[in-house]
């Protein structure tokens, strides 16, 4: 056999050695990347249940009782207690929102012949409600309004006379420069007596105040 030949015996075998050694490592190599990315895999999808547990348990309220804050005001000092309530216990803030608004001539506490003035006078007047409002969804209402005439202003009647409150918890609120709420709590008990009211408190003193207040509650 000449050296040609054998020269040439020696390449074909180099090279098919080469090229089963080169299949040999590429197949090792696939085998090890789809390893690694069946491992990366459970990884993600174990961070990703990760994640949705901590939603799930961010998502979950301590207190499985829904509560409304629901208030009345003319002049705007109700509404912003009644912000500073939800702002202590979340809930929902619903306005109760007269048909006809009160302008200042209406609130005018001089004048015997102001709208206000011959509500409050008027045991029957009940003012008409613009905005429809469902309580149905509530276990636990605040409910605020300012002191006209040492009493809850009529419209607040016309609240509690149009929505079956019954077995709720109702928390009284209001805002006065001189009466207190223990007459309104009084009307509200002797007539709406299957409502579980509370005792409320009148709120003139600031957010850290009615915080307090709204802390020291067991509802």
């Amino acid at each position: 056999m000449n050296k040609k030949i054998i020269a040439l015996i020696v390449a074909i075998v180099v090279i098919a050695v080469g090229c089963i050694g080169f299949w040999v490592i590429s197949s090792n190599n696939n085998k090890t990347e789809s390893n690694n990315n069946s491992n990366t895999n459970t990884t993600e999808n174990g961070n990703s249940n990760e994640k949705q547990e901590e939603n799930t348990t961010d998502n979950r309220t301590t207190n499985d009782k829904k509560v409304a804050i629901i208030y009345f005001s003319a002049t705007g000092t109700t509404e912003k207690v009644a912000g500073y309530i939800k702002d202590a216990v979340g809930g929902d803030l619903i306005e109760i929102v007269p048909l006809y608004e009160y302008t200042s001539e209406d609130l005018n506490y001089n004048n015997n012949n102001s709208r206000s003035t011959k509500e409050q006078n008027d045991s029957s007047a009940r003012p008409e409600i613009k905005n429809t409002i469902n309580t149905d969804n509530y276990d636990v209402i605040f409910l605020g309004y300012p002191i006209w005439w040492g009493d809850a202003p009529r419209i607040i009647l016309t609240f509690l006379d149009s929505h079956n409150l019954d077995g709720k918890t109702v928390i009284p609120f209001c805002t006065s420069g001189g009466s207190g709420i223990t007459s309104s709590v009084s009307y509200f008990k002797s007539h709406y007596k299957n409502v579980n009211f509370e005792d409320g408190a009148t709120l003139n003193n600031g957010e850290v105040s009615v915080k307090n207040w709204v802390n020291g509650l067991n509802y």
